[in-house]
C-alpha cells in the first residue's frame, strides 16, 4: 500500500504520519512546502519519503503523483487560521479551495484511481447554534469566516467530483482538535505556553486571553487522526463524517482546568487584540454516523489532553 499525505508537516499531519507508521503495512510519502522535516518531526526523517511540493503548482503535483503512484491520498494540507483569515482571505481561499482543486485535477490528469480522504472542518456549519445543540451532517452550511467558507467550498467540490467524474473521496469534518505540538497561535496552547513561562519565571503571573465565553467541541489530535485512519478504511465515498466528542466546553472552563494544574498563582486578563469580530459562539459535533460506521470513540479525556499540552510546554520552556 502506497499512501500520500499532504500537509504532513502540520499539526495533525505529523500525528497522522506517526499513526500510519505505527499501523505499518504501507509505504508513506509526504507532501509539504519545505524540503526538510521541522525539528519536532526529525524522527520521521528516513521513515517517510518527503516530496517537497506547492499545491499551487498543478504540474508539480501531477509529477509527484506519477512518481509515487499512491493508492491512497490523505489530504490535510490547507490554511489553518480562522481569525487571521479575515485579513488573509485570498490566502485562505487559495490554500483551502484552489489547492484542493489542483490536487483533484492532477489526479484526473495522472489517471490513477486512489482513494482520497478530504479533511475539511466542522466550522462549515457556522452560526445559529446553541451550546446544547448537536450538529449532524445534514445541517446547512453557514460559514462565518473566510477560513470556514473556503473549507466548505472544498467540501462541496470534493462531493461534486465523486459524482462526476467519479473520484473516490471521503469527506471528514473535524471539529476543534488540540494536543501537544500545536502552535501557540491557537487558544489552548497559547494558555499553556503562558502558564509554563510563568512557572519558570520567564513571564509575569498574567495570562492574556480572548473571549472566554466561546464554547468548542475539543478532541485530542491523537483521537482525531485515528478517526482519519478509520474513515480511510471504512468511510463511504461522497459521504461526510463529523469528528468530535459531542461535548462543548467554554474557553473559560478550559483555562480554569489548566490553571488548576499550574504550579503558581496566575491572574487572567482578557485582551481586545485576541477577540474576533465574528465567531461561532457554540458548536457540538453529532458524530454518531462516524461511530456507527467505524466504531470510533475518543480515548483521551479533556483533562488528560490538557495535562499533556501543559507538560509539553513546560518541556519546551525549560529547554530554552
Amino acid at each position: 500500500m502506497r499512501i500520500l499525505v499532504t500537509g504532513c508537516m502540520g499539526f495533525a499531519g505529523g500525528y497522522l504520519v506517526e499513526a500510519l507508521l505505527a499501523q505499518g503495512g504501507a509505504d508513506l510519502f509526504g507532501v509539504g512546502r519545505r524540503t526538510q522535516w521541522p525539528v519536532e518531526l526529525q524522527h520521521l526523517n528516513g521513515r517517510v519519503a518527503l516530496r517537497p511540493c506547492d499545491l499551487a503548482d498543478r504540474d508539480a503535483i501531477e509529477a509527484v503523483l506519477r512518481e509515487v503512484q499512491p493508492e491512497r491520498i490523505m489530504h490535510l494540507a490547507g490554511y489553518p487560521h480562522v481569525g487571521r483569515s479575515f485579513q488573509e482571505a485570498d490566502v485562505a481561499w487559495a490554500a483551502n479551495l484552489t489547492a484542493t482543486r489542483n490536487l483533484y485535477e492532477a489526479v484526473l490528469r495522472w489517471g490513477g484511481r486512489p482513494r482520497i480522504l478530504y479533511v475539511g472542518s466542522g466550522l462549515v456549519y457556522g452560526e445559529g447554534r446553541s451550546a446544547d445543540e448537536l450538529v449532524n451532517e445534514e445541517c446547512p452550511l453557514r460559514p462565518v469566516s473566510p477560513y470556514a467558507a473556503s473549507k466548505a467550498a472544498g467540501d462541496l467540490a470534493s462531493y461534486q467530483l465523486t459524482r462526476a467524474p467519479g473520484l473516490e473521496i471521503v469527506l471528514a469534518r473535524p471539529f476543534n482538535h488540540i494536543g501537544p505540538r500545536q502552535s501557540p497561535e491557537f487558544a489552548v496552547p497559547h494558555f499553556a505556553q503562558q502558564i509554563a513561562a510563568i512557572e519558570h519565571g520567564l513571564h509575569p503571573p498574567l495570562v492574556e486571553t480572548g473571549d472566554l465565553s466561546r464554547c468548542r467541541d475539543l478532541t485530542d489530535v491523537r483521537d482525531m487522526v485515528r478517526a482519519y485512519q478509520l474513515l480511510m478504511e471504512q468511510g463511504q465515498s461522497g459521504e461526510a463524517y463529523n469528528i468530535g466528542t459531542g461535548n462543548a466546553h467554554s474557553m473559560q472552563t478550559v483555562l480554569d482546568r489548566l490553571l488548576a494544574l499550574a504550579r503558581t498563582r496566575v491572574e487572567v486578563r482578557p485582551q481586545e487584540k485576541w477577540m474576533r469580530a465574528t465567531d461561532t459562539p457554540a458548536i457540538r459535533a453529532d458524530a454518531s454516523k462516524l461511530r456507527r460506521e467505524t466504531g470510533w470513540t475518543p480515548c483521551f479525556s479533556l483533562d488528560q489532553t490538557l495535562a499533556d499540552i501543559l507538560n509539553y510546554w513546560r518541556s519546551r520552556v525549560s529547554s530554552q
